[in-house]
């Protein structure tokens, strides 16, 4: 996993006008937390944190007043539910060789048996733990001839070393469904074809 650099800015001002001077300056406001330590409020710049969080469970390496330098993963990211521009992110402190808890991505590959089965994701993210410098960017589960009533437990899953379930063994990660085919009830219709005879 690769780690992003980021200047920050702690912040003094806080509320609704400040956010909105601090967006205006295409900033985003966030919180750093974690370690017991106290709150720190941060002003990142903007386009370069949405090129970051493309990345799920990216770990920025943050410049701090060009005084300090800390590692962290996104906890919690809001966005204009209209524009999707950030408008403030929670950011957790995290060390070298520290365990975190954290959900990743579940991808598939291959092709369902013939029939028109359908693949429910139960499970879009899998919960895991792992080391804080080694996220793996998602997990890849192969659905390969898997027919209708078939699914695939958390257990059934291949992690990287180091990486452990924080979800049930047992958890249904994917189910796949028999299609079903969409036909017009017979008695509805009988009943219109009396109805035009009459």
């Amino acid at each position: 996993m690769s780690e992003v650099k980021l200047s920050a800015e702690t912040r003094t001002e806080f509320g609704k006008g400040a956010a909105r001077r601090i967006r205006r300056d295409n900033k985003v406001p966030g919180v750093l937390y974690g370690h017991g330590s106290d709150p720190l409020h941060l002003t990142l710049p903007g386009h370069d944190l949405l090129l970051a969080l493309r990345t799920p469970n990216v770990l920025i390496a943050l410049d701090i007043d060009g005084k300090t330098n800390e590692l962290a993963i996104p906890k919690a990211v809001q966005r204009d539910p209209l524009k999707g521009f950030l408008e403030h992110v929670d950011l957790q402190l995290v060390k070298r060789g520290e365990k975190v808890t954290v959900e990743i991505p579940v991808q598939t590959e291959g092709e369902l048996a013939p029939g028109g089965n359908l693949l429910e994701h139960v499970l879009n993210a899998l919960p895991v733990e792992t080391e804080a410098t080694h996220i793996p960017e998602a997990v890849t589960v192969s659905v390969e001839g898997l027919e209708a009533g078939a699914s695939i437990l958390a257990k059934d899953i291949a992690l990287p070393k180091g990486t452990t379930l924080a979800v049930e063994e047992d958890a249904v990660v994917l189910q796949v469904l028999a299609a079903q085919a969409e036909e017009a009830p017979e008695g509805e219709a009988a009943e219109g074809e009396e109805v035009a005879e009459a």
